[in-house]
């Protein structure tokens, strides 16, 4: 089957890295998430990564920290996570190069967006670390903003649960599952996939946003193939 995109964000968050321990990373995740890439790049698919930082820290649920303290930290999970993808991808023979919005020049080079579509287009996965390099911004909007820049065809956002629902369907049994939204409705409804100013991103730079769980092995190819999994917000 022939891909429905060229070039690629795909969006992971910690906590789905993270696996069934819920916290830090499970090594069995990272290798899957590796092979599942090599074989949506064997289809010619350009693709970029942006890992969150949640199976480490979520800055936005300590009451007591300055919240611009507790956003850097959550910046530097990802950062671990990223390295942690890039391990995984060469160990496997997919070249990778580990961008970070924060520079730290001992393990990562710095975000620059020309030399990431760059390396885009010789076939290496780029991975963005450190979210924007600002804090109140989440990495939700660092897929957004970075899906802007690279003029990434769509964002693959790979998550913990396997759709969009009108609730948490793991409180609310009676949630409603959609497969098919406008960026307008996820604004208007508040359904939670992403916060407003990524979705408002996406909106204004008419990227589409397909959801998805990466717990089922197989659907980032799926979702790359135009396959009917998840949710499509477009």
């Amino acid at each position: 089957m022939k891909p429905g995109y060229r070039r690629v964000i795909l969006k992971i968050s910690g906590e789905a890295l993270a696996g069934e321990n819920k916290f830090g990373l499970n090594e069995e995740m990272l290798l899957r998430v590796a092979k599942e890439i090599k074989e949506v790049k064997a289809l010619g698919v350009q693709i970029a990564i942006v890992v969150g930082g949640g199976n480490f820290w979520r800055g936005r649920t300590s009451k007591s920290m300055d919240r611009a303290t507790a956003d850097y930290m959550g910046m530097l999970a990802t950062v671990i996570n990223a390295l942690a993808l890039q391990d995984a991808f060469e160990s496997i023979g997919i070249p990778t190069r580990v961008q970070t919005a924060i520079e730290m020049r001992e393990v990562a080079e710095p975000y620059i967006r020309r030399r990431a579509i760059s390396k885009l287009n010789r076939g290496e996965v780029v991975i963005f670390g450190a979210g924007t390099g600002n804090p109140f911004f989440s990495t939700d909007t660092t897929a957004a903003l970075r899906a802007a820049e690279i003029e990434a065809d769509v964002i693959l956002l790979a998550k913990k649960v396997d759709a969009v629902y009108s609730a948490d369907p793991e409180k609310n049994p009676d949630a409603v599952k959609y497969d098919i939204l406008t960026h307008q409705e996820v604004l208007e409804k508040s359904l939670g996939v992403m916060d407003s100013t990524a979705a408002s991103l996406c909106k204004d730079n008419n990227i589409p946003v397909h959801v998805f769980a990466l717990s089922q092995e197989g659907n980032i190819r799926k979702a790359v193939l135009g396959e009917k999994i998840g949710t499509i917000i477009k």
